[in-house]
């Protein structure tokens, strides 16, 4: 099998992951931070160094780090945490619906939005235009899972700062493909999954939000602190952590970021290259609609003309044991300005596993299909 679809989850997970997996299953099932003995401090302690090793792999110095379960939870966290109505939310056409819809559930309670459907590359010089006095929060994401276009987010951050905004990073294709330094960058919150760069598990993803940025729970329960207390406490980021976290995926998560932080550059550097070659192979067929730039990131997105992307994706899986992934991507704004919102896309999604030889036999199989249109 050669596998194209890890912009939705990296499929091969290093050694180190795996073992850290087993030993969590192992021996460290207790509940952190819900009991005195001494397995419970253990396991409190692990999660705690996970905390500290992931903010440093993000360089989130002056931020705090809300473990979720996913990426999706974290940009819930932060849209509904802090949107009232009233206020107005400007955000790139680019967009997954982990953001879009929690915006269109923020409308019908008062809140304004407004979609700019200029490229992600210009989204900062279109962004000045359009803030408005009522303006609170700004949105991108870091790198589109349909294009693989990077969005100038140092830039972004400037402006926000300039008029006092919140600006909000989705960084769910970014986290584990580049260096991301939040301190330098100047982001408010960032949201991130486990999955997918990070090489983790299922079923963590975090929200690292700069200090002094307020946000409301939008889950409510038990944290370990408080307990007398029949209100929400929000004064550490366990107030954000209702009921039992998720010690496994969070300490594969631990081992994926050592085992990045061990090859990262090495990691980077064959990305890069595998992303180029990947583009100029597809650039060749003259029968297919490239839809992302030389310059796009670990993703790069087409249709074979006149054909559906799900036959496409289909045809590829079952005769060529290739996984990609077609459709929508859950991300139907940027498939409007791409003029695909019908018959979707073909993504090809890359990771340091992927090799020139797979993409050489996706070659093959892709003039293979359009031949026998």
């Amino acid at each position: 099998m050669i596998y194209f679809d890890n912009a939705a989850t990296s499929f091969i997970k290093p050694k180190i992951v795996k073992n850290a997996v087993i030993e969590a299953i192992n021996f460290y099932t207790a509940n952190p931070g819900r009991s005195g003995h001494t397995l419970s401090q253990r396991v409190a302690e692990k999660i705690f160094d996970t905390r500290e090793k992931v903010k440093d792999f993000f360089g989130a110095k002056h931020h705090s780090l809300i473990f979720t379960k996913n990426c999706t939870e974290a940009l819930n966290l932060a849209i509904l945490g802090t949107l009232k109505n009233g206020d107005h939310v400007i955000v790139s056409c680019y967009e997954h619906n982990s953001i879009l819809r929690p915006l269109e559930h923020k409308k019908s309670e008062g809140v304004e939005v407004s979609v700019l459907w200029c490229d992600l590359k210009d989204f900062k010089s279109e962004l000045e235009k359009n803030i408005r006095s009522n303006t609170k929060l700004v949105i991108t994401t870091m790198v589109s899972n349909v294009t693989g276009d990077v969005c100038d987010v140092s830039n972004v951050a400037k402006i926000c700062k300039k008029y006092n905004l919140l600006y909000l990073v989705d960084g769910a294709q970014a986290s584990g493909h580049m260096c991301i330094n939040l301190e330098k960058l100047g982001v408010d919150m960032f949201a991130f999954a486990g999955h997918k760069g990070l090489l983790a598990t299922t079923g963590v993803g975090g929200l690292i939000v700069r200090d002094g940025v307020k946000l409301n729970p939008i889950m409510y329960g038990g944290t370990g602190t408080y307990s007398e207390d029949l209100s929400q406490p929000i004064d550490s980021v366990e107030g954000f952590e209702s009921g039992t976290i998720a010690t496994i995926p969070i300490l594969s998560l631990s081992a994926g970021v050592d085992f990045l932080n061990k090859n990262f550059e090495k990691i980077i550097k064959i990305e890069q290259n595998l992303s180029k070659y990947l583009y100029k192979m597809l650039k060749k067929l003259n029968f297919l609609e490239i839809y992302s730039s030389e310059d796009s990131l670990n993703v790069v997105s087409f249709n074979i003309k006149n054909m559906d992307s799900i036959m496409v994706a289909n045809v590829l899986n079952e005769d060529y044991n290739i996984c990609v992934r077609a459709g929508l991507h859950c991300a139907p704004l940027i498939h409007k300005k791409l003029g695909t919102l019908e018959r979707g896309a073909v993504r090809v999604s890359l990771d340091y596993n992927n090799t020139k030889e797979e993409i050489d036999y996706l070659i093959y199989a892709l003039k293979n299909i359009n031949r026998d249109v």
